[in-house]
C-alpha cells in the first residue's frame, strides 16, 4: 500500500523533532512547498501539530496496549503509533483501516519491519474504541495537577506550577487554549488598503477575519500564506498578534536611534523600521549570524533599509559609542506562551531550566541598559508564562537603580491605543500589575510580557 504524501511529511518531521530537536513549525514551513497540494499540506499539519500536543495522552492510552511504556520505545516505533493513535481518535475524516494501514507501512519505510506486526496489532486494537473515555486508563490514585496534565496533555510539573499562578479555572483555560491551533495573523506592511489585501487572500482560498486585538492585521484560514505573492513581495508578514504590539510600545518617532537585541527572525525590527523612518536607524544584533542572514532576507523583502545588522554577544558590554533612545531586549526564554504554536517546547523543558533562563536574561538586560539615552525608554520582553523570566528579572536589574523606573500603565497604553482594533480595551493587557502581559485564553494570541522602562535622567546629560 502506498503511504500518502502527509504521513510521510508528518512522519519524517515528527522523527526529527524527537531525535533531532527541530522545531515543527520550520520544518512544516521547508516542507509544504508549491508542490505540496493543499489538502496533503492541511493533513500533515493536522497530524504533526496534533500528535506533538496530545503525546502524553496518547502515550497514556497506548501503555494500556503495550508491555514495554511507549516512551521507551525506538522513536520511529513511537512516532509511528502515536500517528496512528491520533489519527484514529481524534480525525473523523480518516478512516480506521486507512489509519492503521499506513501506520504500518511507515514502520516497514523507516527500517522497523520487525515492529510493524506490534503496530498493526496495537492499532487493530485500539481502533475497535479509539476514543475511550480517559478516566478508563487514567487510573484513580493520581494527584489532581497529574490527572489534569495528563487529560490535557502538558507535563505534571508545568501544570503543578501554574495552578500556584493563575488558580485550576484559568489553568485549565490555558491548557485547553494550548491544545486548539495558534491563530495565523499578518499585518500589513505597505501602503495598501485592508481591502485590497482581503481580496487578494480571498481570491487565493484564504478565508480571513478581523485581528482580535490590532486594527491593520487578518486571521487568517486555510490555504498556505507563506506561498501567497503579498507575502513574498513584503505586503504583508506573518507575526503574531501580541508579538506586533511590543515594538509598538516603545513608541519610536520618526529620526530616532533604536537598537534591537536579539533581533532574529526579525518580525518586531521591521515594525522598529517602520517607526523610525529613513531618517532613523535601527541596528539589530544577534548571537549567530546564519540567524541575521536569514533576517536580511525579510528585511529586504518588507522593504526595511534603515536597518544594520551587527552580530554580538548582548551579555557582553556593547561596542556602541553612542546611547540609543530606544532599546528592545526581547531575550531566548521558556517560550511557554507560544505552546499551542509550538508545542513541542512542552516536553523539551524542564522546571530547573527557569534558573538559568532568568540568569541570562538577566545578563542581557543589564549591558542594554547601559546603552540607553538620558530620557530613553527600553522594553525587555518575553514570550514566556512565568514569572521567573519576567517579573522577576525586572525587579533584579532594577534593584538599586536610581536613573530607571518602570513606566505607568497609561503610559504604555497611550503608546499602543492608535494601533488597537475598534473596542479593544487596554486594560485587559495590565491585568497583572505593573507590566504589559497577554494571556493565550483571554487574547486568542501568544503569551507575551513587556517591561516598559524610562530613563528619568534629563535628556542631554549623563
Amino acid at each position: 500500500m502506498t503511504i500518502s504524501p502527509a504521513r510521510t511529511i508528518a512522519f519524517d518531521i515528527l522523527r526529527r523533532v524527537d531525535v533531532e530537536g527541530s522545531y515543527a513549525s520550520d520544518l512544516l514551513h521547508n516542507a509544504l512547498g508549491a508542490r505540496t497540494i493543499a489538502a496533503d499540506a492541511s493533513l500533515a499539519t493536522e497530524i504533526t501539530l496534533g500528535v506533538l500536543r496530545w503525546r502524553r495522552l496518547l502515550d497514556c492510552q497506548l501503555d494500556t496496549y503495550l508491555k514495554v511504556p511507549a516512551s521507551r520505545l525506538d522513536p520511529e516505533v513511537a512516532v509511528t503509533l502515536r500517528m496512528g493513535l491520533y489519527q484514529l481518535r481524534f480525525l473523523d475524516r480518516v478512516p480506521a483501516h486507512a489509519a492503521v494501514h499506513e501506520s504500518v507501512e511507515l514502520a516497514k519505510r523507516c527500517g522497523k519491519v520487525s515492529a510493524a506486526s506490534l503496530v498493526n496489532a496495537v492499532l487493530r486494537r485500539a481502533s475497535r474504541n479509539p476514543r475511550r473515555p480517559v478516566e478508563e486508563f487514567l487510573g484513580s490514585n493520581r494527584a489532581p495537577a497529574e490527572r489534569l496534565a495528563i487529560i490535557h496533555s502538558h507535563p505534571t510539573w508545568m501544570v503543578e506550577r501554574w495552578i500556584e499562578r493563575f488558580g485550576e479555572e484559568r489553568t485549565i483555560a490555558l491548557l485547553e487554549s494550548n491544545n486548539r491551533p495558534a491563530n495565523m495573523a499578518c499585518r500589513l506592511n505597505a501602503a495598501v488598503s485592508d481591502a485590497e489585501i482581503q481580496s487578494e487572500l480571498r481570491a487565493q482560498n484564504l478565508e480571513t477575519q478581523p485581528g482580535k486585538l490590532l486594527a491593520r492585521t487578518w486571521i487568517v484560514r486555510g490555504g498556505s500564506l507563506s506561498q501567497t505573492e503579498a507575502l513574498r513581495q513584503g505586503r504583508i508578514s506573518i507575526q503574531d498578534e501580541a508579538s506586533q504590539i511590543i515594538p509598538l510600545l516603545l513608541g519610536v518617532e520618526p529620526g530616532q536611534t533604536v537598537l534591537d537585541v536579539c533581533s532574529a527572525p526579525g518580525g518586531k525590527t521591521i515594525l522598529l523600521a517602520q517607526a523610525a523612518g529613513p531618517a532613523g536607524r535601527v541596528i539589530a544584533t544577534d548571537l549567530h549570524m546564519h540567524r541575521l542572514r536569514s533576517m536580511r532576507t525579510q528585511l529586504e523583502r518588507c522593504g526595511a533599509r534603515n536597518v544594520t545588522l551587527a552580530a554580538l554577544d548582548g551579555a557582553q558590554p556593547l561596542p556602541f559609542s553612542r546611547k540609543f533612545d530606544r532599546i528592545l531586549v526581547d531575550t531566548p526564554c521558556s517560550g511557554t506562551g507560544t505552546l499551542a504554536r509550538h508545542p513541542e517546547i512542552r516536553w523539551r523543558l524542564q522546571a530547573d531550566d527557569m534558573e538559568k533562563l532568568h540568569r541570562e536574561q538577566a545578563g542581557l538586560l543589564r549591558p542594554a541598559l547601559e546603552a540607553l539615552a538620558p530620557g530613553g525608554r527600553l522594553i525587555y520582553s518575553t514570550c514566556s508564562l512565568e514569572r521567573e523570566e519576567n517579573d522577576d528579572v525586572v525587579d533584579e536589574v532594577l534593584n538599586g537603580n536610581t536613573r530607571m523606573r518602570v513606566a505607568s500603565s497609561a503610559s504604555i497604553a497611550a503608546a499602543a491605543a492608535p494601533y488597537l482594533a475598534a473596542g479593544v480595551s487596554t486594560g485587559s493587557f495590565f491585568e497583572r500589575g505593573r507590566f504589559f502581559s497577554t494571556f493565550p485564553p483571554i487574547h486568542q494570541t501568544d503569551g507575551f510580557f513587556a517591561a516598559v522602562l524610562e530613563d528619568t535622567s534629563a535628556p542631554g546629560k549623563d
